[in-house]
Parts: structure tokens; C-alpha cells; sequence
């Protein structure tokens, strides 16, 4: 089954909207995007509505920034790992430490700016958990992956034709990253190789991160290797 894969920017970082039998959503992006993910939708043809399902890959402000406003808008059930809920359901802002000497630097300048930042609460639905979540129920085939690495309840989604939507499992844009490759900032550097070879092994061929273009994920092999 071909699946559509439609990014929506929803500030520094992008949603993926995905189409097949059923429509889901991959992250949620920073706060005060509702207006640009509907817009996104209408310009792809797809109704609100259809959207049954939004994949929270982790609880950072700038993930789950706008899922209120995108859950008001399409009805849709908000899942997200149960070590995260919280962060959206009481409007928590942790952030990552530096795991490179840029990742370290970004965070203290990032870090000026987070008591600027609002991310409205949102009651989560569906609690993920260390297990897999097969999408089939909502028209997609592919699953639900627990990902932990840049904070211990980050999940991703990954196609059964090996398309991988990450997060910030990877990145690949400027000023994080000039070159496509493994996060700058992770609550456990280790558990990122870990997750990153249960990905490959599952298949993986090409990496869809929140922050930038998507990329083969032989390039995460050799980071790795």
C-alpha cells in the first residue's frame, strides 16, 4: 500500500502527515501553528476530519507545541509514550543536555528563551508503551516504535517500506546540523545508537526527521559504525 507523505512546517521543525487507507500525523510542532497545519491539510486535499491519529514522537515544546490547537481542529486521538504525557499535559519545557560541543552551546542559548515560550496542555489519549503499536487499525502500514535516546520516551514511526519519521532521533538542518546525521542534544547517547540499530533492523531505509530534510539511513549506518 502506498503511503503519501505530506510535511507541514509548524515552526523550526515540521509535522508529517501521512495518507494511505487512513490519515495520521507525526508530531505536533511549537505553539500557535493550528492555522498553518489546517492550511497544510487543505492545501494536500485532506479534510480535518480524516486525520484520526496524531503520533507525538516526543515531548519537547517544539513537538507538542500545537497539539491542542491541531487536536481541536481535526478530533483526532493524541498518542504519546507515558514518560512524556505529562510534559504536554502540565506544559513542562526539559530540555535535552549537548551530547557535542555545538549541541552544549545551543542549549544555554535556547535556554534564554524557553521562559518566552507557552505550550498550551493537552490531555493525552493513548498512552504508547515499550511495546509496538501496529497503525494498521488507522489505515497506515507501518508501527510504532519505542525509540528512547534523546529523552527516554521518544518513539518513532517507520513504514513498512522503511521509511523512518524520527523526531529528533537525526537531524539535518541548519543551525543543528550542517550535514544529515545523529541528534546534538540526548538524555542517553547510548540508547540512541541502541534505538538507531533496532530501526535498521527493522528496516529502515530513509530518515524523516522533525528538523530538516529527509536522508538514506546509511547514513546513520556509518555514524554508527
Amino acid at each position: 500500500m502506498a503511503v503519501e507523505i505530506i510535511p507541514i512546517g509548524l515552526g523550526f521543525d515540521q509535522c508529517y502527515v501521512l495518507k494511505a487507507d487512513g490519515v495520521i500525523a507525526v508530531d505536533a510542532g511549537a505553539p500557535n501553528r493550528g492555522a498553518h497545519f489546517a492550511r497544510g491539510l487543505k492545501n494536500a486535499s485532506i479534510h480535518p476530519h480524516d486525520v484520526h491519529l496524531v503520533v507525538i514522537t516526543h515531548g519537547h515544546w517544539d513537538h507538542i507545541g500545537s497539539a491542542k490547537d491541531i487536536r481541536d481542529i481535526t478530533g483526532a486521538t493524541l498518542a504519546m509514550h507515558r514518560l512524556e504525557a505529562r510534559w504536554l499535559e502540565g506544559s513542562r519545557m526539559p530540555l535535552s543536555p549537548g551530547v557535542t560541543s555545538w549541541g552544549t552551546v545551543f542549549n544555554k542559548i535556547h535556554g534564554l528563551f524557553l521562559p518566552l515560550i507557552t505550550v498550551p496542555p493537552a490531555k493525552v489519549d493513548h498512552l504508547l508503551g515499550d511495546e509496538e503499536m501496529p497503525l494498521a487499525d488507522y489505515g497506515i502500514p507501518g508501527k510504532v516504535l519505542h525509540t528512547p535516546g534523546h529523552t527516554a520516551g521518544s518513539v518513532s514511526v517507520l513504514l513498512d517500506t522503511g521509511e523512518a519519521f524520527v523526531g529528533d532521533l537525526a537531524m539535518n538542518r541548519f543551525p543543528l546540523r550542517l550535514s544529515p546525521g545523529l541528534p546534538i542534544f540526548a538524555d542517553d547517547p547510548a540508547a540512541v545508537s541502541a534505538s538507531w540499530k533496532r530501526l535498521l533492523e527493522h528496516g529502515a531505509t530513509t530518515v524523516y526527521p522533525a528538523h530538516g530534510r529527509p536522508f538514506p539511513a546509511e547514513v546513520i549506518r556509518r555514524a554508527l559504525s
